[in-house]
């Protein structure tokens, strides 16, 4: 296709030129031209110095210097009158056959160029499946086995899902092994799973291992405004890769193309279902697609038409979920292994410090720290470099620029803790890992608490002690500046205490007045491809009981943080001097504390210098940290 656009664009030039140069040579270029009267009288004044004669065309110049011609008509002494003036004459003969036929062929190039131009075109709509400019023609990136590089060596922390698509890995090997036993390979294999688990990145390695052709194309790339363009898409797609078999075809965000039929106006029969329709053919219909593999990714699988999950197309359903603690600290080691990191970095307390995140929310991570380095002229990767990056990705940017008056400041710090002391005196929490002041996002502090582990499961022992810890901060505010005096820092914590509870009572059964039942059931309705929920309606005597039990609750976590706070006084007050002194405090360094113990000023000159309550960025310590769920934040 690209050597036939440069021919046609060099034909063009040429010809032009030619065109320019026939002009520019009937006209003579720059001789005037003579009346052939003027012309003998030239002679007879011994003016003419040469001419050039074809036919009965007369060029010359003439004893000035100027270039002329003329055209003579029959007459038979004009040569000898030359001759006796002592003009000196040349004659060429007139033009041959050759150059008649490159005059007519020049005469009719205009028409023969706009046959060529239309033929052109005519040739183009019909290798584009019937639509102009190709349309029809599939987008799919071909990556063949050399350029693909991903093995699952790249894969880190989805297991499970690497073991369910090894044996396609294994058919893509050695399909006889298969064949000769009569089994057959899953035709389809669908990767679910929330954004950033890596679905896109297994379905690469799964080629990769195979050493096969891999095709990939998002599922909007099938859709346009012209009805039956998606579905040419979708046969061009399985012909091209029929020809590279044995191969995979990715289907990326299937979803786009592959929604329940029937849930639109109008019958429902549009661009989109025509596309699903001849997918649905291509990979189970009459036509065989040996070698072929489909694999598709989704985070919605809830939305995809029935027809689509039957066994003969996508008959193997394979769950990539967000990694586990574990899963995370191998991510981390692929990660790190690519950026100058330091030798012997503790990847476990990373892991632990991020549940939730997915294998996209890590690399950034990774990303982020290294070009934190980048900015500080370094040239390796701590880990307090590391640890800065996850306050960044989880928290966002430090505020340096925000002001705080002292007093401003001092509350904040009691806020803070009054979060951090009863954290540290609710066995059924999690372990306090870090207590700061520095403002970050949209909150002025923070008091972060890591899990031990992945946690599956909640008790009520553990839910009612993150309420009284989410109450903490207004506690503190209260009994340091007084009744009046509590701002609405607290409005974050009073949300999350107030959906823990409502949780216990109408999810999870953990209310004895109400019951263990669910209220507020939803069910599904498909209009237009999207869930719609409806509640279930509920009695106005079982509303009442469930806004009563969830005030107890919350009442219940209030009552206790101030019996701990009230208790502990000296403690609140020991932990909030060294807050607005230090700006940020370790969880074993707020736990000596409570034990009555001093902070010595050499164990923090590693990380962190007193800065007198002024931030410093350079020697600020280190902390691992949570994803936000665990975050207790003073939004003041």
């Amino acid at each position: 296709m690209k050597n036939n656009k440069n021919f046609v664009t060099w034909l063009i030039i040429i010809t032009v030129l030619i065109m320019i140069y026939d002009v520019l040579d009937n006209s003579g270029g720059a001789k005037s031209r003579l009346a052939f009267s003027d012309f003998l009288q030239h002679v007879d004044n011994n003016e003419v110095r040469e001419v050039t004669m074809r036919g009965n065309s007369i060029q010359g110049a003439l004893s000035d210097g100027r270039v002329f011609y003329t055209l003579a008509p029959d007459y038979p002494g004009l040569i000898a009158e030359l001759h006796n003036k002592g003009v000196r004459i040349e004659v060429v003969p007139l033009e041959t056959s050759m150059g008649n036929l490159f005059a007519l062929l020049l005469s009719w190039f205009p028409i023969l160029l706009l046959i060529g131009v239309w033929v052109y075109f005519m040739k183009n709509m019909q290798s584009g499946g019937g639509r102009a400019m190709g349309f029809g023609k599939t987008k799919a990136r071909l990556i063949s086995d050399a350029q693909n590089r991903v093995t699952f060596n790249d894969v880190a922390g989805v297991d499970e899902a690497k073991e369910e698509v090894t044996e396609i890995v294994d058919f893509l090997r050695e399909p006889a092994k298969f064949r000769k036993l009569g089994g057959k390979i899953p035709r389809g294999c669908l990767l679910i799973g929330p954004p950033g688990t890596g679905k896109t990145l297994l379905a690469k390695a799964i080629a990769g291992e195979a050493k096969v052709p891999f095709f990939s194309i998002a599922g909007s790339d099938f859709v346009e405004m012209f009805v039956g363009v998606g579905a040419s898409r979708v046969r061009d797609t399985f012909q091209q890769a029929k020809e590279h078999a044995p191969c995979i075809v990715f289907i990326d965000e299937i979803d786009a193309v592959g929604r329940h039929r029937g849930a639109g106006l109008g019958g429902g029969n549009d661009e989109r279902e025509q596309t699903l329709n001849q997918l649905l053919v291509e990979m189970d219909g009459f036509s065989q697609n040996d070698g072929v593999i489909v694999i598709a990714a989704t985070n919605r699988a809830d939305v995809l038409d029935p027809a689509l999950l039957r066994p003969g197309r996508f008959d193997r359903q394979v769950h990539v979920p967000l990694p586990d603690v574990k899963g995370r600290e191998k991510i981390l080691a692929v990660h790190a292994a690519k950026v100058k990191a330091i030798p012997g970095l503790d990847l476990s307390k990373l892991a632990r410090g991020t549940p939730g995140f997915s294998g996209a929310d890590l690399g950034n991570l990774v990303n982020e720290a290294a070009l934190i380095s980048a900015r500080r002229n370094l040239n390796i990767i701590t880990m307090d470099i590391f640890e800065e990056a996850k306050d960044k990705v989880m928290m966002g940017v430090e505020r340096k620029s925000l002001s705080m008056s002292a007093e401003q400041r001092k509350l904040v710090a009691y806020h803070e803790a009054g979060h951090a002391l009863v954290t540290v005196s609710l066995p059924a929490s999690d372990p306090i890992h870090k207590a700061t002041i520095i403002p970050r996002g949209g909150a002025l502090g923070m008091v972060q608490r890591l899990p031990e582990g992945d946690r599956f499961n909640e008790t009520r022992e553990r839910l009612k002690a993150s309420i009284a810890v989410a109450m903490g901060g207004r506690v503190a505010e209260e009994l340091i500046f007084g009744y009046e005096k509590v701002t609405n820092g607290a409005s974050s914590d009073i949300k999350a205490a107030t959906n823990i509870a409502r949780m216990m009572v109408t999810k999870w059964g953990m209310s004895d007045v109400v019951g263990p039942i669910l209220v507020g059931e939803d069910r599904e309705e498909v209009f237009l491809g999207h869930s719609i929920g409806h509640e279930k309606i509920t009695s106005p005597q079982l509303v009442d009981k469930i806004d009563t039990e969830i005030r107890r609750l919350v009442d219940a976590g209030y009552a206790l943080a101030k019996e701990i706070l009230t208790t502990k006084n000296d403690m609140l007050h020991s932990i909030a001097k060294h807050l607005l002194e230090f700006e940020t405090l370790t969880g074993d360094e707020i736990i000596k504390l409570v034990n009555g113990e001093a902070i010595r000023q050499v164990e923090r000159d590693d990380n962190q210098e007193n800065t007198g309550g002024k931030s410093n960025n350079k020697k600020r310590s280190s902390i691992p940290t949570t994803k936000p769920d665990d975050l207790v934040t003073g939004e003041i």
